[in-house]
């Protein structure tokens, strides 16, 4: 009875695995890509386009959104209540001095619908959901989805925070101001998390216009052995 049970167990382990290595239908995502941006392109002055990624093996459908700095926080909750948006995964910000009036700073919102649920639980044991990717429909389809948010030229760039929406904007934005110093209104507690604690207020490393690669001793910081280095980089020590 014992090797039968473990039999049926075995079985049902192989059908799980079986079928988390299949993957959503190129065609479903595609349209499940379609949906939401036919749904964000009601909000006045955003732009959406399909972009197909692929990993070597398969293409995916992601979705590229450009949104005005005074949309972005209309933008945010409608992806979370009526697409299901659910994880904030990085946020990328940067400053381009050379940008033009209104693109002086950029921040770039990486967002990921993963339709994760909680696992039943019976008599104790938390049960795997084994779901057919060929099966799922609506909000249940995996998507990706970049933000694109630019900001006019400003010595205080700033950008509504999205803290409360998603839990994973937190920290990304804690980091985007520590390194870039675009500031998230509404953000609470916003700290220093990669910099020193003491580091100067109004110092941020990555605005262009502070000269890091050499600092004041001319000393490399990356590619540490000079298997890369550049022949205008030949002088240089570590």
């Amino acid at each position: 009875m014992v090797l039968h049970h473990l039999v049926i167990r075995l079985s049902l382990e192989t059908t799980r695995v079986l079928k988390m290595g299949r993957i959503v239908p190129p065609e479903t995502q595609k349209k499940a890509a379609e949906a939401l941006i036919s749904g964000v392109s009601e909000i006045s002055g955003i732009e959406a386009e399909i972009v197909e990624k692929s990993s070597g093996t398969s293409t995916r459908s992601t979705v590229s959104i450009s949104c005005p700095k005074s949309d972005w926080r209309g933008l945010a909750e409608m992806l979370k209540e009526k697409h299901g948006v659910d994880y904030c995964s990085m946020i990328t910000g940067i400053h381009w001095p050379d940008g033009g009036p209104d693109k002086n700073w950029e921040v770039i919102y990486h967002f990921l619908r993963m339709g994760v649920v909680d696992p039943p639980i019976i008599d104790g044991v938390v049960e795997p959901i084994d779901t057919d990717p060929e099966e799922l429909a609506g909000l249940q389809i995996p998507l990706e989805i970049e933000v694109s948010i630019c900001i006019p030229e400003t010595d205080e760039p700033s950008l509504a925070s999205v803290q409360d929406i998603w839990a994973g904007a937190d920290w990304n934005e804690k980091e985007t101001w520590d390194l870039v110093g675009i500031d998230f209104e509404g953000h609470v507690g916003m700290r220093r998390v990669l910099q020193p604690h003491e580091t100067p207020v109004g110092f941020h490393p990555l605005q262009k216009q502070h000269k890091l690669r050499y600092h004041d001793f001319e000393e490399m910081y990356d590619d540490a052995q000079g298997f890369l280095r550049k022949p205008a980089d030949a002088g240089k020590i570590k």
